[in-house]
């Protein structure tokens, strides 16, 4: 049987390596032309061979799995016969090709197409031209050197740099680019030989009888050849240029009084690469246009088999075929002129001068310029100078003016244009020059130590003989930065010459290493945020203004010494000033302080003070508010020797269970800071009475009641209540240090104005004050109030190392320390009851009162709690200092005061502030006297 041969699909294309499978490409084979007209799926069948002509170019495996090995061609054929009585031999060809290798013609080809590439019409031509530089100019602060950015126009300080900045389009150009547009025509011939059958009738053959025998029809065939020509059309288009002009920065020149010397600048480019061009450029269309080839049209038409006694009719398949040549050939390939553009190594392709296929990618432009060299906007230091300085003494100044021009370079590989071109740089902004300084000084407030009764909420408490510290930042609010960039609320630290502050009074650096005599302009160093002072004792108590004054760098050189000078407080905002100046409000405030318990008249603690009975020779043990002196400091006493005095406090083998009997009075001292030197300064001391349980379990406010010769159950603090308690400063037992009572005398002597002239020498007053005044009994109230005078007042202050320059002198510094001495006592026979209670009215629903009435408290202590209040000038409605009951501190704290102890039985006790003694609610010091107790 005649071999039948069948194109399946023309060609592939395969990468190296590449694999596909064309299994399913012939998947059934029409094998009508047999007359039998069967399609057969050769896909299933065995004995299907697959080959490939050029294995070094293509493998093919037994499952027709095809792989690209090296580039070329290679022809895959597939073919089958079958072993039944039909015996098909059927075969299919495919060309495949691989890499870049030409796709060979199917042997027997009979069609073809060629192509003509018509003529293009240039569509359009866009043109795109920068040739304006815009060239402008900047006299700017230096951001990298300065830190900060200052607007210059605004202001900028001196020793501060600036640069110089040209910035205009850091190149020109222009360009025209022309859009190519045609068609390419391909013509077409295809010869097709076709196939037809037919029956032909067969006479009949005769028969017997005169019968005819019906003979089978036989098959006829012939084949018709036919040629078609036909053409079709693709469509192409391109870019090239038509012009383009570069041109490049060349140099820059500007002026402005404020640069280094006022001198004329160039600026030559710096860090700058011309821009660069890569053109390829062709008129010639064929250099653009690469048509694809059509190939072979293979086409085997199906075998013409009529049913009849005539052939078919010859099929029209020029569409047929004008299809499959359309579709075998591929748009054109194309490419435009070239132009790449390359700027600080960064290349735009501005024309796309790669193969692409039908319409090239339309062009770009070259990529718009930019303001090279605006250092505030991009960074850019192309035509830049930098790090001019402004110096130091250069005066402020504003609005100052700039001029400059700019040169471009024509660049040489262009398409038209010629020479290179100059620009005014304009405009190019002014210069102000303004140092700045601020001023915006504080002082510490030293609230924690702050006794006052009523504080002064807005001024700066300084307490005597204490540090405190000033502080002279540098940073604050100038001018709004909104409007004055660079200003604003900032350090300024940079700009000052020194930093000046001037305090109303005497003061000391904090190591009391230098000496400042008051209304002395004190220089501070510029980085010195903070500087500590300490303020000396003989300052006097009240309120002041502390000056500050804050001097530029480019200030006249006089203005660092002279005593007043221009200044404009907070900040020199206004160009004038070259300092800029502040005050605060400060308060001088004294203390109260150092309370303790020096001597108890009970004869169970003798032994705590005194080394033998009977004797006048001290232990020197004291019983202090706490273990912490008056800056909270250790101060070495053991926590035993702190008040209140309980069971517990006494030190002494057999007496740990014991506190004060009534009737028994205790000596103490405190001192005081400040100006409570005057004859009419004192202390008021209020006491208050509660009752504690033996065990510490409760503890309430009493009113404490006694009875006289004359009255019966007389309430402490009532208007009955009118004994009258006097304390003797210099008792024999109260050991004031000798030195104490010459200094008070001394001061008293000078500065009193009680002695007269004449009347005694200051010898003669001291032994008078010493043996006669300080031994009268000087009265201080009663049970409910102590006033204490100046009478019980000493002066301790220092008296050496005071500078020869300072506003006070010995006797004034000696005099703003004072210690003062007092006692107190409980009546012999107290009797307790709750506060409030009405005792008259007990006693008349209750059959009378008597010392054994259960309504008195026994069994437990009865807890004496002062309050101390310093009294100036006799204005007992406004104290003046307070121990315990300031709003802002609590010196009777500080000092270590602890509110929870435990008493000599392990009890707690809860105590409270200004608690100073426990006293046996049950023994009396009457019961030192009765007959069972010798003495």
């Amino acid at each position: 049987m005649e071999q039948k041969k069948i194109r399946i699909t023309g060609t592939q294309r395969l990468a190296i390596n590449e694999e596909a499978s064309l299994k399913g490409e012939v998947a059934t084979m029409n094998s009508g032309d047999t007359g039998y007209g069967n399609w057969i799926d050769i896909s299933t069948r065995s004995g299907v061979v697959w080959k490939s002509d050029q294995s070094s170019v293509v493998e093919v495996n037994p499952s027709g799995k095809i792989k690209g090995i090296s580039p070329g061609t290679a022809k895959i054929s597939v073919r089958w016969q079958s072993g039944d009585p039909y015996q098909y031999d059927l075969i299919a060809y495919l060309n495949v090709t691989v890499g870049d290798g030409p796709v060979q013609q199917e042997p027997g080809g009979t069609a073809g197409c060629t192509y003509t590439i018509n003529p293009p019409n240039e569509v359009a031509s866009p043109q795109t031209s920068f040739m304006d530089p815009g060239a402008q100019g900047h006299i700017l602060a230096d951001d990298p050197t300065n830190g900060i950015h200052f607007d210059t126009t605004r202001g900028i300080p001196t020793s501060e740099h600036m640069y110089a900045n040209t910035w205009a389009m850091n190149y020109l150009f222009q360009h025209t680019f022309g859009k190519q547009q045609g068609t390419i025509t391909y013509d077409c011939t295809a010869e097709l030989t076709y196939a037809r059958t037919w029956k032909v009738k067969q006479p009949n053959l005769p028969g017997p009888n005169g019968t005819s025998i019906p003979q089978p029809d036989t098959e006829d065939s012939d084949t018709v050849d036919v040629t078609y020509r036909f053409s079709f059309d693709r469509n192409y288009s391109y870019w090239k240029i038509n012009n383009v002009e570069l041109y490049s920065i060349e140099q820059a020149k500007m002026e402005n009084y404020a640069l280094p010397d006022g001198s004329r600048i160039t600026l030559w480019p710096q860090g700058y690469t011309p821009p660069d061009m890569e053109m390829e450029h062709d008129e010639d269309v064929e250099i653009h246009v690469m048509p694809q080839e059509t190939g072979e049209i293979s086409y085997v038409p199906d075998v013409l088999a009529s049913s009849g006694y005539a052939p078919l009719p010859i099929p029209n398949d020029e569409g047929l075929l004008k299809g499959m040549a359309e579709g075998q050939t591929g748009p054109p390939d194309v490419k435009n002129d070239a132009l790449d553009f390359t700027w600080e190594g960064s290349t735009t392709n501005v024309m796309d001068g790669s193969t692409v296929v039908e319409n090239g990618p339309d062009p770009t432009q070259i990529p718009a310029p930019t303001k090279i060299g605006s250092y505030k906007n991009t960074g850019e230091q192309v035509l830049y100078e930098d790090r001019l300085l402004i110096p130091r003494t250069l005066l402020n100044k504003a609005d100052t003016d700039s001029t400059g021009e700019i040169q471009y370079a024509l660049y040489p590989m262009t398409l038209g244009g010629s020479g290179g071109k100059t620009f005014p740089i304009d405009p190019i902004n002014t210069v102000t020059v303004h140092t700045p300084v601020v001023n915006y000084s504080l002082v510490s407030d030293d609230q924690p130590h702050n006794q006052k009764t009523v504080p002064n909420m807005n001024r700066s408490a300084l307490i005597l003989e204490r540090p405190f510290t000033v502080r002279i930042p540098t940073s604050g609010q100038h001018l709004d930065a909104g409007s004055y960039p660079g200003y604003g609320d900032r350090d300024y630290a940079k700009y000052y010459r020194i930093k000046q502050v001037r305090f109303p009074f005497d003061v000391y650096s904090a190591d009391r290493a230098q000496f400042y005599p008051r209304n002395t302009w004190i220089d501070i160093q510029v980085p010195i945020l903070d500087t500590t002072f300490y303020l000396p004792v003989w300052v006097d108590e009240g309120d002041y203004q502390v000056q500050f004054r804050n001097i530029a760098e480019n200030a006249p050189s006089h203005f660092s010494t002279e005593p007043e000078i221009d200044a404009q407080p907070d900040a020199n905002t206004d160009l004038y000033y070259h300092a800029a100046s502040d005050e605060v409000s400060v308060e001088v405030i004294g203390r109260l302080y150092d309370f303790e318990i020096t001597d108890i008249a009970d004869y169970n603690w003798e032994l705590v003070f005194r080394r033998f009975k009977n004797s006048l020779a001290p232990t020197w043990i004291s019983y202090w508010t706490g273990t912490q002196d008056i800056d909270g400091d250790k101060r070495g006493n053991k926590p035993q020797f702190t008040v209140p005095i309980r069971p517990g406090s006494h030190p002494l083998q057999g007496y740990q269970n014991v506190a004060v009997k009534t009737g028994y009075h205790f000596k103490f001292d405190f001192k005081t800071k400040g100006n409570m030197f005057g004859p009419r300064d004192g202390i008021r001391l209020t006491p208050t009475f509660d009752f504690v349980s033996k065990d510490g379990s409760t503890r309430v406010p009493v009113d404490l009641y006694y009875s006289t010769n004359q009255r019966n159950f007389i309430r402490i603090g009532s208007t009955e209540d009118q004994v009258k308690r006097f304390v003797i400063l210099n008792d024999r037992l109260r050991q004031v240090p000798s030195e104490q009572l010459r200094d008070t005398a001394t001061y008293k002597y000078n500065r009193y104005g009680e002695i007269h002239p004449g009347m005694m020498s200051e010898r003669a007053y001291q032994e008078y004050y010493r043996d006669k005044f300080t031994k009268m009994k000087t009265p201080v109230g009663g049970y409910s109030l102590l006033l204490m005078p100046e009478q019980l007042r000493t002066f301790i202050g220092p008296k050496t190392n005071i500078p020869t320059t300072a506003s006070a002198d010995v006797l004034r510094a000696n005099a703003a320390i004072q210690q003062w001495y007092g006692e107190y006592s409980l009546p012999a026979e107290p009797y307790v009851v709750q506060a409030g209670t009405n005792l008259a009215e007990y006693g008349r629903t209750h059959g009378g009162l008597d010392a054994k009435s259960p309504i008195f408290l026994k069994d437990g202590y009865i807890v004496v709690n002062f309050n101390f209040e310093s009294i100036r000038e006799g204005n007992l409605a406004a104290p003046h200092l307070q121990y315990i009951h300031a709003p802002l501190m609590n010196q009777w704290l500080l000092e270590g005061f602890q509110r929870k102890v435990e008493d000599s039985y392990g009890n707690s006790l809860t105590l409270r502030d200004g608690d100073v003694v426990f006293y046996h609610a049950d023994r009396s010091s009457r019961d030192d006297f009765s007959a069972q107790v010798p003495h």
